[in-house]
């Protein structure tokens, strides 16, 4: 059985600063890197003869609009079956310059996934196949998972606060 800090230091020795921010909440192997590497990365987990990290679990996004710079992390969920090894891997990007290479060669299942991904975070994957909206209709000129909207509206006038104990 593989242990997460063996895993971690064998990351490390082949991408050396490329990655970082190791943790491992609830035995989740989590870690950071750059849009450069993660192509090369989940590549090298996927062909490496011990890990054999070869299921994609999924993809998705997050948004943090109060962190300049970092403003959306893609997030990539792997399972080793073998050695039942599950890794996070983020990718942090800048709302102004939120593309990230696609990971479809390697995993015919993250067509799905970045598509959603794209579809409701606007995160664009260079080099996708059929990148367009999968959830949402084809005119909606905005990503939904954003956070850029008020969580209620202010101008309905059947919420009274004193009804929902505020």
């Amino acid at each position: 059985m593989l242990i997460n800090e063996e895993v971690a230091q064998t990351i490390i020795n082949q991408f050396g600063e490329a990655v970082g921010d190791f943790d491992d909440p609830y035995d989740l192997l989590t870690f950071t890197t750059s849009r450069e590497q993660i192509i090369p990365l989940i590549q090298y987990l996927k062909e490496h003869k011990t890990l054999q990290v070869g299921f994609l679990t999924d993809i998705t996004a997050i948004h943090y609009p109060d962190s300049p710079g970092r403003e959306f992390c893609v997030v990539y969920h792997l399972h080793s079956l073998i050695n039942n090894l599950r890794l996070r891997i983020k990718v942090y990007l800048s709302e102004d310059d939120i593309h990230i290479p696609t990971v479809t060669p390697l995993f015919a299942s993250a067509n799905w996934m970045e598509r959603e991904t794209f579809d409701l975070f606007g995160v664009v994957f260079d080099g996708h196949p059929d990148l367009r909206r999968i959830l949402n209709m084809e005119e909606m000129d905005y990503h939904p998972m954003r956070k850029q909207y008020p969580l209620e509206d202010e101008t309905r006038e059947d919420k009274i606060d004193a009804l929902f104990g505020r």
